[in-house]
């Protein structure tokens, strides 16, 4: 399995933070604990009202890879 460099890193959004956190068996607020950031920018990153950038997308690429989470295999949205 090859790493991704920075560059390459797919851009996280509110399903796959969600999916990332109910991997990790967490919630919103122990997640916001682990990255050092509220619980309400938690919210607002899975209700698509932010994204995360820099560091935090950063961060959050770094604890996937360590749990092992494959957010590219997350399951598609399907609209109704």
């Amino acid at each position: 399995m090859s790493r991704r460099s920075e560059n390459e890193r797919k851009p996280w959004d509110g399903q796959s933070i969600q999916a990332l956190r109910r991997h990790l068996g967490l919630t919103q607020r122990e997640l916001s604990e682990r990255l050092g950031t509220r619980q309400q920018t938690i919210s607002e990153w899975e209700t698509g009202l932010y994204r995360p950038r820099g560091a935090s997308a950063t961060l959050l690429s770094l604890v996937a890879e360590q749990s092992k989470f494959d957010y590219e295999a997350r399951p598609i949205k399907k609209n109704p």
